[in-house]
């Protein structure tokens, strides 16, 4: 089978294509034939070795967690039904091992994708919206509430605000350039182009001077301090992402006005992923969620996703498909 694999930390070239056996599912184990595999932040940050602790790993691995496929063989004491289904998962074992065209799965992590839903929409939905559902129903927002999503058209950003818009609030979402701008308008959101001097001057005259009521936060580092100020005395604060490369550090005084909740809820989150999986799933099959694909790469060619990751030219969810 090809993989991608990382034999040591450090730029996109290190992301190299390798032929390995293709594994047998063992006991309570199936078996993928993968069509697209997920990409995202997270992946560059690991393979730089800048990966938040919790998803701690060491050279030589094989990136990446969530795919769509069909199962194509089932391990003993697995149900036999599974067999052909189209379905999205992730890999065995915790984070790596979907940069795959093969990839062993559990049945308790693999969901069918429902009649008529893509099966790249499916798979962007499987680790972005699951995650978006939980950080508002960590973080909820109500109708009539400002907020701030950042970013705000990326994977799970372009979710987010379609879920706070649901839930009736005023979503801007923090973008860069004139594309970026034009989706999050089509989503429902202000945008603002947060690479200006003054972007948080223009999210108050959005506001008409009022402060923010919440911030989900994706990027951390300065951004994220900066629209720790946006928000009013009594505001939330949800971090949830560092793709500046570093968290977003909060000091004792916003801790005391705000309501704060930082990265390590993410692993709160897990437990209870197959019920969030499976709801957004069934929104995105009725219409009521719709993920934003950006840009696809055939597998042998996880560097070049990688790059343009990490120079932000990508919109919506990035894919590698394989062939």
């Amino acid at each position: 089978m090809q993989v991608i694999r990382v034999s040591r930390f450090g730029g996109p070239e290190v992301l190299e294509p390798i032929q390995l056996p293709t594994p047998e599912p063992t006991e309570g184990e199936l078996r993928i034939a993968v069509t697209a595999a997920g990409v995202g932040w997270l992946d560059a940050l690991i393979r730089r070795g800048d990966g938040p602790d919790v998803f701690e790993v060491e050279p030589p691995y094989v990136p990446g967690g969530a795919v769509a496929g069909t199962v194509e063989a089932v391990g003993a004491g697995v149900d036999e039904t599974w067999l052909g289904k189209p379905v999205i998962s992730s890999a065995k074992g915790g984070y790596g091992g979907g940069y795959a065209d093969k990839v062993i799965a559990l049945p308790d992590s693999t969901f069918p994708i429902p009649a008529g839903l893509d099966s790249q929409h499916a798979l962007a939905l499987l680790d972005d919206g699951s995650t978006a559902l939980a950080l508002l129903e960590k973080t909820p927002v109500l109708a009539g509430e400002r907020i701030l999503v950042a970013p705000g058209v990326g994977g799970l950003g372009s979710l987010l605000v379609q879920l706070a818009r649901a839930a009736g609030a005023t979503v801007i979402a923090a973008v860069r350039g004139g594309e970026k701008a034009a989706i999050a308008r089509k989503l429902g959101a202000e945008p603002v182009d947060y690479s200006g001097a003054d972007w948080t001057g223009e999210v108050l005259e959005l506001t008409g001077g009022e402060r923010l009521d919440v911030v989900f936060d994706g990027v951390g580092g300065e951004l994220g301090a900066a629209s720790l100020a946006l928000l009013g005395n009594g505001g939330r604060f949800s971090g949830y992402g560092m793709s500046s490369g570093a968290e977003t550090v909060i000091g004792d005084a916003d801790r005391a006005r705000l309501t704060i909740v930082d990265m390590a809820q993410l692993a709160g989150f897990w437990p209870d992923a197959p019920r969030r999986v499976r709801e957004v799933l069934r929104l995105a099959a009725d219409g009521s969620l719709a993920p934003v694909i950006g840009r696809t790469y055939p597998l042998a060619e996880a560097s070049a996703a990688h790059s343009d990751i990490e120079g932000r030219r990508y919109t919506g969810k990035t894919l590698l498909v394989v062939p």
